[in-house]
């Protein structure tokens, strides 16, 4: 069988709502009779372990990938990421009404900003993953219709590299005369696709679709989730954690290395990230759940932005409060006062005391 034009994977949430449990049922239903589109239904991604059954079928997916979850996007896509189902980040037309774009602070801070993204450092494969939050519509047709627009686009992108196959396409293949193509058909037809209909292209240049659905039964994690496309590996996180979660790999990058360590509700690391770009996708503030929120450093009004109570506490006050009491919790010493690199003041602003006093008389001796 050819390869599939485009694999849709349902990522089920973590509730068992049945209004929640139909919308996803019915999106998966209907895509899989997409001419050229495979549905994959899974557990609650977050919830995967990265050797789980799930991953691994997630990571021999080679084409482009459209991904359902009750998340907000960047935060699926990079929870994805950290689990090695990887491409470059596909533009979704179907959003939250509350949805508040960062577009045009991300292209300020692209034509200003000369540090280095760990992202940038280390490209994703050269395939499309569309991550849609299953919360922009209750209308199961509009997430369909986004299915067939991004569907269109892959089979474009597929017949402009393979120009032979162009012969299956009335006329020069485009996204919008592609559409015609991918209207959802009868299980009868998918069986056995008549050679006259106008979906028979599609069919025999990528195969007849099929739904699959994975059975695993994770329990509920609390993790961060690195988004390495705001991540300058300044290490601030590592340095404030005091409970393992975080740990570099063999290129000195930083990645969430034991994530079950984490203490359950606690958000603070993402508070001192000066890049916003720690999210845990669990969280009931928007922008510690994966939001879009400006890049550019801290803000003096970011413990509002990212909930902290309305208190004359600033973020990095509320950030040592929480892992106080989670270190408290664990039967350990609070630590207190939280001083990182991107706000503590250079030394040589600061007063020397006896150890620096101490180490400049060594520094000076002939040894």
């Amino acid at each position: 069988m050819a390869d599939s034009l485009l694999t849709v994977v349902v990522s089920q949430g973590q509730s068992r709502n049945p209004e929640k449990r139909d919308l996803e049922k019915a999106i998966a239903d209907i895509c899989a009779q997409i001419p050229g589109v495979n549905v994959v239904v899974i557990p609650h991604l977050y919830d995967l372990a990265y050797d789980s059954e799930t991953y691994q079928k997630l990571r021999a997916i080679q084409g482009d990938m459209v991904v359902f979850a009750w998340l907000y996007d960047r935060a699926a896509h990079w929870v994805l990421d950290r689990n090695a189902v990887r491409g470059q980040v596909g533009e979704v037309f179907l959003l939250p009404a509350d949805y508040q774009s960062d577009e045009d602070e991300d292209e300020e801070d692209e034509e200003s900003d000369d540090k280095d993204r760990v992202a940038n450092l280390n490209p994703r494969p050269d395939r499309f993953v569309y991550c849609i939050d299953l919360r922009a519509s209750e209308d199961k047709e509009a997430f369909v219709q986004e299915v067939k627009r991004i569907a269109a686009n892959s089979a474009a992108k597929v017949l402009q590299n393979r120009p032979e196959l162009s012969q299956w396409i009335e006329g020069t293949p485009t996204p919008e005369s592609l559409l015609r193509y991918l209207n959802p058909v009868s299980s009868v037809q998918a069986d056995a696709p008549p050679q006259t209909s106008a979906t028979a292209s599609i069919y025999s240049l990528f195969g007849a679709s099929e739904l699959t659905k994975v059975e695993e039964h994770p329990t509920r994690r609390w993790y961060p989730v690195i988004d390495f496309s705001r991540c300058t590996n300044c290490m601030e996180c590592i340095d404030f954690c005091l409970f393992g979660v975080y740990g570099v790999d063999t290129a000195e990058t930083i990645l969430v290395e034991q994530p079950d360590n984490c203490r359950k509700g606690c958000p603070a690391c993402s508070r001192v990230c000066p890049e916003n770009a720690i999210i845990f996708p669990q969280h009931k503030t928007p922008a510690i759940a994966g939001a879009p929120v400006e890049m550019g450093g801290l803000k003096i009004d970011l413990s509002k932005l990212f909930g902290a109570p309305e208190t004359d506490e600033d973020a990095l006050q509320v950030a040592a409060r929480e892992r106080d009491e989670q270190l408290i919790l664990a039967g350990r010493q609070a630590v207190g006062e939280v001083r990182t690199k991107s706000t503590a003041a250079p030394q040589k602003d600061r007063p020397k005391d006896e150890l620096d006093n101490l180490l400049d008389q060594l520094d000076s001796l002939d040894l």
